[in-house]
């Protein structure tokens, strides 16, 4: 026992028995560090064990299913925790999966799971990494296309009208979705200064919200680099319904295949997905694809933790990812010359978002069943763990949302003003 728990507390419940299976006991030495809050945990024989603080808030219940729950954690950690929930083995009394992960965060329990890594666990973490390294261009689109070629009909399921799969900007509590894309939307636009008849180019532009915005309301012309084909078919077929055909365009490539120059640059939400080893050759790629004085703006998740994507994130949700630290964003665009001008963190902007994606989507749980016998209750249940535990790290864990606004060449222009209020 001692060899799985010696880095774990022993001020375990008075009530815990002493005969109790390892991977159980484990579970409950984790959880006995949470101080803030308070947890009770049913056991698949009906016990209930008790953590935290009696009258704490906030007050969870989970509640295992299937005694090979624990056994799942002890070799797997995290990622079989997730996997177990996958699998309907556990749940939380009221579904508040964001609660529980908060929970977790706040006490520092996921952080003490993280640090037991067992032997079949690195096995199998080694194992995805290997298949899904981006730095070759057929991993690159496969990673893409698990994630983003589920289907539009899904899609539409828990997105706005502007099909925007990216972090919002709320200006008011009472802000829908899609005011908060839309404003998200204006904010880039004037943090770049577009001008009418400049050009923009968007790599991973999605369903082409952002291009389509920029040509309406900004006069631009420009080109989307996507890997998806659902997302460069619809995005396709959005911009000729506008009559922008003449003015915007999809391209499906990858984006160290463009060529070309442009007047301004944007990329949303695409950054995270170029790769260890890669944020060089995307940062050269960008000042390559800008005109001298070009500017641009990433907008692009950020950790400031020692994870890069999660074992269970990177097997089922996005093969390949890899979170940058802003540090390194900066190192990357130094060693390019491309100069910082602004930087901004939106990371409670991105909570709100995943937060009105969640409720979207356990409103349509029974459409999107519908769609396709692929969403069956397994499917569900990883995308709902997976809303309600990254809005969960954006409130408690180490995820931020950052705007990066720079420059190639000459000195930041006096005509390019900084305030971009709304």
């Amino acid at each position: 026992m001692n060899s799985i728990s010696s880095n774990l507390p022993n001020n375990l419940p008075n009530s815990l028995p002493n005969n109790l299976p390892s991977g159980e006991r484990y579970l409950y030495q984790l959880l006995s560090l949470i101080e803030t809050g308070y947890l009770t945990v049913v056991n698949p024989q009906g016990k209930e064990f008790n953590f935290g603080t009696i009258g704490s808030v906030p007050e969870l219940r989970l509640i295992i299913h299937n005694q090979n729950t624990y056994d799942r954690i002890l070799t797997f950690g995290s990622l079989g925790f997730c996997e177990a929930y996958m699998e309907g083995w556990w749940d939380e009394a009221s579904n508040n999966l964001v609660g529980l992960t908060q929970l977790f965060f706040r006490n520092g329990v996921y952080n003490k799971a993280r640090d037991k890594a067992t032997l079949p666990l690195m096995i199998r973490v080694v194992s995805q990494r290997l298949r899904t390294v981006p730095t070759q261009v057929q991993n690159s689109r496969k990673n893409v296309q698990h994630h983003y070629d589920l289907g539009n009909d899904f899609y539409q399921q828990f997105l706005d009208r502007t099909l925007t799969y990216s972090c919002g900007y709320q200006m008011r509590e009472t802000d829908s979705l899609e005011e908060m894309q839309l404003q998200k939307y204006e904010l880039i636009c004037r943090k770049l200064a577009l001008q009418s008849g400049e050009s923009l180019i968007d790599i991973g532009c999605g369903w082409g919200g952002m291009l389509i915005y920029a040509a309406e309301r900004y006069g631009i012309s420009g080109t989307g680099i996507t890997l998806s084909v659902e997302q460069g078919k619809l995005a396709q077929e959005r911009i000729e319904q506008k009559g922008l055909g003449d003015r915007i365009k999809i391209v499906m490539a990858d984006y160290r295949e463009i060529e070309g120059q442009y007047d301004k640059f944007v990329s949303i939400g695409m950054f995270e997905h170029v790769g260890k080893g890669s944020f060089g050759t995307f940062m050269s790629k960008a000042k390559s694809l800008l005109k001298p004085n070009g500017i641009g703006l990433l907008h692009t998740i950020v950790t400031e933790g020692v994870e890069r994507n999660g074992a269970w994130v990177d097997k089922y949700i996005f093969p390949g990812g890899f979170l940058p630290h802003l540090y390194e964003i900066a190192q990357a665009m130094r060693a390019e010359r491309l100069t910082i001008a602004h930087c901004e963190n939106l990371r409670p902007h991105y909570a709100e978002t995943l937060k009105q994606w969640g409720i979207n989507f356990t409103k349509n749980k029974a459409e999107i069943k519908a769609l396709s016998p692929a969403y069956d209750d397994r499917f569900l249940r990883m995308w709902d763990l997976y809303l309600q535990t990254s809005e969960a790290s954006f409130r408690d864990g180490a995820l931020q949302l950052h705007q990066v606004l720079f420059y190639k060449d000459n000195q930041w222009p006096l005509t390019i003003p900084l305030d971009f209020s709304l």
